[in-house]
């Protein structure tokens, strides 16, 4: 299926590109990492612009962000009244001030460091009412950077593409997967002393 969807980027490889990259930051199922690292390819052996390829890539990563943050901030209304005034809804109100006092690093990191956490940082924020303009300049900068990465790669290692792509998609999940671990370990941590102080 890969293969098949590879095929298609030198043929139609701007949309590819743009509708790859905001479905991905929607939680979809689209390889679009590999989408850019394929453009970076294509451009190198000239069936591609780059400004272009790279235009397109960002631009729908871009609009993708900013439909996955609406979509969190008009589900957390419906999420608030569902949850009440219980424990749950204050734990998601402490989340969300978090997320709002400090969120701008973790939607920079989550574009290109963490990528795979990049659509859930989208809904939450959206949900957690962080600031629309700072979500959207983190969100901007960050991507500029997982485009610039990735379609980079893909030009400089065109001929090794897959193994890039497999590499990248293995430090990705690592990166990723210990940020969850960590941010577990920071809320078990603080959920003990929560309840030692109400001992």
């Amino acid at each position: 299926m890969t293969e098949t969807l590879l095929s298609l980027v030198p043929q139609y490889g701007l949309w590819l590109l743009g509708v790859g990259t905001f479905l991905s930051c929607l939680a979809l199922p689209v390889p679009s990492s590999l989408f850019m690292l394929s453009a970076g390819g294509f451009v190198t052996s000239g069936d591609l612009v780059g400004w272009q390829a790279a235009a397109a890539a960002f631009a729908g990563a871009a609009l993708g962000d900013q439909a996955g943050f609406r979509i969190g901030h008009v589900g957390s209304v419906a999420l608030s009244r569902r949850l009440g005034k219980g424990r749950r809804a204050r734990l998601m109100a402490r989340a969300a001030a978090q997320l709002r006092d400090r969120g701008g690093l973790a939607v920079f990191l989550s574009r290109w460091l963490f990528s795979p956490l990049g659509p859930y940082v989208n809904f939450a924020g959206g949900a957690a009412a962080m600031g629309w303009r700072r979500f959207t300049l983190a969100s901007l900068t960050g991507e500029a950077v997982w485009v610039a990465i990735y379609v980079g790669l893909g030009a400089v290692f065109a001929n090794n593409m897959m193994a890039v792509a497999a590499m990248l998609s293995n430090v990705s999940g690592f990166l990723a997967a210990t940020a969850v671990a960590g941010a577990l370990g920071l809320w078990l941590r603080a959920t003990l002393r929560q309840r030692r102080r109400t001992r």
